[in-house]
């Protein structure tokens, strides 16, 4: 999977290119508008993660242009939280979904996976793993087909865990995929959305395994039948 993307601050795109091939995925990173316009019309990919505010050419004006070619790329608009009007046009141009910033780092990757998944030819964005449902898109997950009343932080953790299910998965790794930009996430914080999200799932038969001074792994197991009846 090939990513381009545009983004015009240095932290946040060496971020992202960090996080995204760690994940597998091979990064293009362009700093403004123009070298988008360039890349996308010279290059194949199969995602573009897309700034509105770059310098040189809008992100709006680079997504028209695209459009305009006939591209149906895969488009993934980043624009800061009180921009509305962008968004919205954004989404009239041809965007096929957004994220505001500030934003956690396990979000956008949940959100690449539906969209490169689609681009490929419309493919489930829905990972099953024993009786745990998890529905990228909508981020909302089931045991059982029952839904589970989970916080952004759980979800974002639950994400992770499932991205890489049968390998550890360590606190470092969860810190760096949980924080949002400017904001610090601890290792203890880390244990304690463990223990909340451990005891909402194990009832179903899904356990988080910790593998002491390593990390954490999803695993299924059968949990014990109920006692009978006298």
């Amino acid at each position: 999977m090939r990513i381009l993307l545009a983004e015009d601050d240095s932290v946040l795109a060496d971020g992202l290119t960090r996080s995204l091939r760690q994940s597998g995925y091979a990064i293009d990173c362009v700093k403004n508008g123009q070298e988008a316009d360039t890349a996308l019309s010279t290059q194949e990919f199969d995602l573009l993660i897309l700034d509105l505010g770059l310098p040189k050419m809008s992100g709006l004006e680079v997504l028209r242009r695209l459009r305009a070619r006939g591209s149906l790329l895969p488009v993934l608009i980043l624009t800061a939280a009180d921009s509305v009007e962008q968004r919205v046009n954004g989404l009239d141009l041809g965007a096929d979904d957004y994220m505001a910033k500030p934003f956690a780092l396990s979000e956008l990757e949940a959100r690449v996976r539906a969209l490169t998944r689609r681009g490929q030819g419309g493919g489930s964005t829905v990972v099953k793993h024993g009786p745990l449902t998890y529905d990228q898109v909508g981020r909302s997950a089931y045991i059982n087909e029952q839904m589970l009343d989970l916080s952004a932080r759980e979800l974002g953790l639950l994400e992770i865990l499932l991205a890489r299910t049968g390998r550890l998965v360590s606190k470092e790794q969860l810190v760096d995929h949980l924080c949002e930009w400017g904001e610090e996430v601890s290792n203890n914080a880390i244990e304690v959305y463990v223990h909340r999200l451990r005891k909402k799932i194990e009832v179903g038969g899904i356990r988080i395994a910790t593998v002491r001074g390593l990390g954490y792994c999803l695993e299924k197991f059968n949990p014990p039948a109920p006692p009978a009846a006298k």
